[in-house]
């Protein structure tokens, strides 16, 4: 062996080596086993620790691809937005109309109890019309009209039964409009014109006509259209009674040309209104309704012309006074054109409220009897203003003389010297009233809020809360309490009239309208008030032309005229009224 390979050094010792470094990593051979005779035993391996899956590597398997899912969401999107669109009127449905049900219920009440037709908005009738107006496609509203139309009809047969023939043909007038007629209402009506022609003698009804037409009493239910328009109800192939009418018409359209040729067009449009409705195929209708366009188109400029020039007036400081330049004397004479002119009446409230105010101020530096002057010609415009009220109760009030302290006073008892002056304000001491009159006072503002709440605002007399807050200020003309209640009746007047619109009671919105009016003429919400009710009416006329019932079209359109007479709406469903048979 060479000293090379020999692990000894030269001094015979072994030298330590690392031996081959290549199979370092290798595990090591397991040696067999000695061959002892004993029995073998297998030992399980110690479990290997998982590495934490942060320390795992990544698959080497590549993600999957999840393209379609985007395409499949936008497809459910669209198919669900589909879905809602074409059920829309059934998802709508589900959410809560808390005012249309409200209608609907009350709606209900009123046909179950037989209250079918009305004028004040509580009726079968007019709720459900209000409650067509908040959805006129609703199958439930137009269900109630079908369901008191045949109401109508049923009351009328057993009113015809009893003989109250006049009661009779009320309410089948009424089941025709709501019904749209049908067989019948057609026989109902031949029984009805039957009955009459066995209770009157025509002659006598002819004999009477001609009569009146010769006395030249044309309207009334006396009057020769209502007697002629009877016998031909009876018998309508009666040839004099339908001359007699076409002699009516004649006399009417008479009196319609007078009117234009005079320039009257208040007259002229009342006059051909009537004949319209009498006979809506008089031939000479269509000429005088273009008359009386240019008459009214006249009329019109006049009076808009003395509003302008009357607020002119106002701005300049001119209220009254002597001559015709003065806001008060242009506000009346657009009035005497057109009585029912709302611009000119909220024009003459201004004037008022300018009157009132001069009044408060000249009580203020104690000219008394100025005041009173002032306020004596506001209260010839309108006396019912509640400002004009509350002032005069403050100038009673102010123009007292002090009253004298009591004999058991503390001050009578004292001796105490009376230091008031007889120029003192007495506003500066405060009312003297005995406990009988505070109590009263207290008792008459409690019944005047309470009335107010009510809607009993201008009436009953005596009970309303106009007269109620008076009769307080009457007693204790300082009274805050019963001032401010008076003061503030015009705000309580327009949350009853928004309430009663929105019930579909257009009778009650019109009333609390014409009691703004009076208590605060000049005030300026009343034109969006004057034609929010408006277009409710012609909404109204609309639906009464849809379902045949002319009368009622009628009477509604004139109700816009006395409201809003430039209406834009209004002539086209007045022409449909006309053209329609």
């Amino acid at each position: 062996m060479s000293g090379r390979n020999d692990p000894r050094g030269p001094q015979g010792r072994t030298e330590p080596t690392l031996g081959n470094l290549d199979d370092l990593d290798r595990p090591a051979a397991r040696a067999p086993a000695a061959a002892d005779d004993l029995p073998r035993v297998t030992l399980d391996p110690p479990p290997r620790r998982v590495a934490p899956p942060a320390s795992r590597s990544p698959s080497p398997e590549p993600p999957r691809r999840r393209g379609w899912l985007v395409p499949l969401a936008l497809l459910l999107l669209v198919g669900a937005i589909t879905v809602l669109w074409l059920n829309q009127d059934s998802l709508r449905g589900l959410v809560p109309r808390t005012s249309f049900n409200d209608v609907l219920s009350r709606a209900t009440a009123a046909l179950d109890a037989g209250h079918l037709d009305g004028t004040d908005g509580t009726s079968a009738r007019e709720l459900f019309q209000a409650a067509r107006a908040l959805e006129p496609d609703n199958d439930r509203a137009l269900a109630g009209l079908r369901s008191v139309g045949q109401a109508e009809l049923a009351q009328a047969q057993k009113q015809l039964a009893a003989g109250q023939l006049d009661e009779a043909t009320r309410s089948a007038a009424a089941a025709r409009e709501l019904l749209g007629g049908g067989d019948e209402v057609d026989q109902l009506d031949r029984r009805i014109a039957q009955a009459r022609a066995n209770g009157v003698h025509a002659d006598d009804l002819v004999d009477r006509a001609r009569q009146a037409f010769a006395a030249g009493k044309l309207d009334g239910d006396d009057g020769a259209a209502a007697l002629f328009a009877k016998v031909l109800a009876a018998d309508p192939g009666n040839a004099v009674a339908a001359h007699g009418l076409d002699q009516v018409g004649g006399a009417y359209a008479d009196q319609a040309r007078k009117a234009l040729d005079a320039g009257d067009a208040v007259t002229a449009s009342s006059t051909i209104d009537k004949l319209a409705s009498l006979l809506p195929r008089y031939g000479d209708l269509p000429s005088l309704r273009a008359q009386q366009a240019q008459v009214q188109r006249a009329h019109d400029d006049a009076v808009n012309q003395a509003v302008s020039q009357g607020m002119d007036a106002l701005r300049a400081g001119r209220i009254n006074g002597s001559g015709d330049d003065t806001a008060l004397a242009l506000f009346q004479k657009a009035l005497a054109l057109d009585p029912q002119n709302p611009d000119a009446r909220a024009g003459l409230g201004k004037v008022v409220q300018a009157l009132t105010v001069q009044a408060n101020a000249l009580i203020d530096s104690g000219d008394m009897d100025q005041a009173r002057s002032l306020l004596d010609q506001a209260d010839a415009l309108a006396p019912k203003s509640a400002d004009l009220a509350a002032a005069r109760a403050r100038l009673r009030q102010e123009g007292k003389p002090l009253a004298a302290p009591s004999a058991g006073s503390a001050d009578a008892v004292s001796g105490a010297p009376d230091t008031a002056t007889p120029n003192q304000d007495a506003s500066l001491l405060p009312a003297m009233l005995s406990p009988e009159q505070q109590a009263k006072v207290a008792d008459l503002v409690s019944q005047a809020k309470a009335a107010a709440q009510r809607g009993d605002i201008m009436l009953p007399p005596g009970a309303s809360a106009y007269d109620l807050y008076r009769g307080a200020l009457a007693i204790d003309g300082n009274n805050t309490a019963a001032r401010d209640g008076l003061q503030n009746l015009p705000a309580v007047v327009v949350q009853l009239f928004n309430r009663a619109l929105e019930d579909g009671r257009l009778a009650t919105a019109g009333d609390m309208l014409g009691n703004l009016g009076d208590l605060a003429p000049g005030d300026p919400s009343q034109d969006q008030l004057r034609n929010r009710l408006a277009t409710a009416w012609l909404d109204r006329a609309e639906q009464q032309l849809d379902t045949g019932d002319r009368q009622g079209a009628a009477q509604s359109l004139e109700r816009v005229r006395k409201l809003a007479p430039q209406h834009p709406r209004l002539p086209e469903l007045t022409a449909r009224l006309n053209s329609e048979p």
